[in-house]
């Protein structure tokens, strides 16, 4: 993970207008977003393994991800980039659940921290400098 400095750092706005901007940029909603805090995420690479990811944290209300509008206002954190580097294929030591015969088909990321080459950063450091610029007009 590499962290970026942002102009956005502690940024207070309704969530619906950070998520109305940054969806022009195509970053959405990441899937592990609460109630109190998420990610928007954008891929940079073609296999979704780099990614630029601004975090926020609720400072009033509560948000939903599905929902067309809510009254959150929230506060934007410290931008990042990450890499995930995953296993391809199914697990080898695949196990049936304990409810019925479902079977957990898939490895754990060999490196979910993995190092991130210099291109990725300055690719996120310019997609980001335009959202910055964009945000301010």
């Amino acid at each position: 993970m590499k962290t970026l400095s942002s102009s956005l750092e502690q940024v207070q706005e309704s969530f619906d207008s950070v998520r109305e901007h940054l969806h022009e940029f195509d970053f959405a909603l990441g899937g592990n977003w609460d109630y109190d805090h998420g990610y928007f995420d954008h891929y940079l690479d073609e296999d979704h393994l780099v990614w630029l990811r601004i975090p926020f944290q609720v400072v009033t209300g509560r948000i939903d991800g599905d929902a067309e509008s809510t009254d959150a206002i929230v506060e934007v954190g410290t931008p990042f980039v990450l890499k995930h580097v995953y296993n391809e294929g199914l697990s080898q030591d695949a196990e049936a659940e304990t409810y019925g015969a479902l079977i957990d088909q898939f490895q754990t990321p060999l490196d979910p921290d993995a190092k991130i080459e210099d291109k990725w950063v300055k690719e996120a450091a310019g997609l980001l400098h335009k959202v910055e610029q964009a945000w301010i007009q």
